[in-house]
């Protein structure tokens, strides 16, 4: 049978709060806690107990994970916790950080004697839900079967990709990933707003291409949230999108690859978030076609 732990959810946003439930379906007993503190309640009703205070979220935890907005805001709460962590805990960080704030993190564990894994996931909010994400994780192998019940309760697949957290080798593999959907949302995007824009029916393209090797079901699935105007809720929301994005050109510009197509998408992103779409689904970056925000 699968060992029932005691795990520390920090951030319960449309990620955080689905590997929260699927933990706790899995049997665990789960504390959460949220900055905002009633985007977390619901979760109560799932069998999570939700705290005030990430000391009071992670108190006696057998594995601590964070899905947190950026690199910052994860060491700050961490910070926030400290007093509270004790040595040895296992901690499972889930949040998109960055090369440079993963090893930053990792610094922090060692400070305080944790066991670092950096592990980012892939997936939207359906996966999440159905527990069905894909795990990137590093950490070391002699204390994996720590974490396995986690990492099996909210995903479907783990890929390892080392043995040391601090190198930052499953963010790396996240950060290229991402940097594929972001740019075939991108495209998608474009595609709608010039077949708007010539007149074009959208169906007549998706008509050309169907079957074919230019033919894709993320494309359509990605066009359907604009055309069927199914943006709200988001799988994966346009700010957390461009935080990536700007994430994915800071690490090619660190390591002497110029990633125009993650520079322009980050711009298309910020630009759909000024014109008041931050909280729609990614695909809303189609707006930035427009200077009216039409339809």
């Amino acid at each position: 049978m699968t060992e029932k732990l005691t795990v520390s959810v920090l951030g319960t946003g449309i990620m955080g709060a689905a590997m929260a439930r699927n933990l706790a379906r899995a049997g665990h007993a789960v504390r959460a806690w949220n900055r905002t503190r009633a985007k977390a309640e619901p979760l109560a009703a799932d069998g999570v107990t939700v705290t005030g205070t990430p000391a009071e979220a992670v108190r006696g935890a057998d594995v601590v994970l964070t899905m947190l907005y950026d690199g910052r805001a994860v060491l700050d709460v961490m910070r926030q916790a400290a007093e509270a962590l004790r040595p040895g805990v296992a901690w499972v960080q889930s949040t998109t950080a960055g090369v440079e704030a993963v090893a930053e993190l990792a610094g922090f564990a060692e400070e305080r004697g944790l066991v670092f894994f950096d592990a980012p996931v892939l997936g939207t909010r359906q996966p999440a839900e159905a527990g069905q994400l894909t795990v990137l994780a590093a950490g070391p192998a002699a204390d994996r079967e720590a974490v396995a019940p986690v990492l099996e309760a909210v995903g479907a697949r783990t890929v390892w990709t080392g043995e040391d957290g601090g190198a930052a080798s499953a963010t790396r593999l996240k950060l290229v990933a991402n940097s594929w959907v972001i740019a075939a949302t991108a495209a998608a995007g474009e595609v709608l707003a010039l077949s708007r824009s010539l007149g074009v029916d959208p169906q007549a393209f998706f008509g050309l291409i169907e079957g074919g090797p230019l033919d894709m079901g993320y494309l359509r699935a990605k066009a359907g949230l604009v055309l069927e105007d199914r943006l709200v809720p988001p799988q994966f929301a346009v700010a957390t999108a461009a935080k990536d994005a700007r994430l994915i050109v800071e690490a090619g510009e660190r390591n002497g690859a110029r990633l125009d197509v993650a520079a322009a998408s980050a711009e298309r992103l910020e630009r759909a978030a000024a014109q008041g779409h931050a909280d729609e689904d990614m695909a809303a970056a189609y707006f930035a076609s427009f200077d009216d925000d039409r339809t």
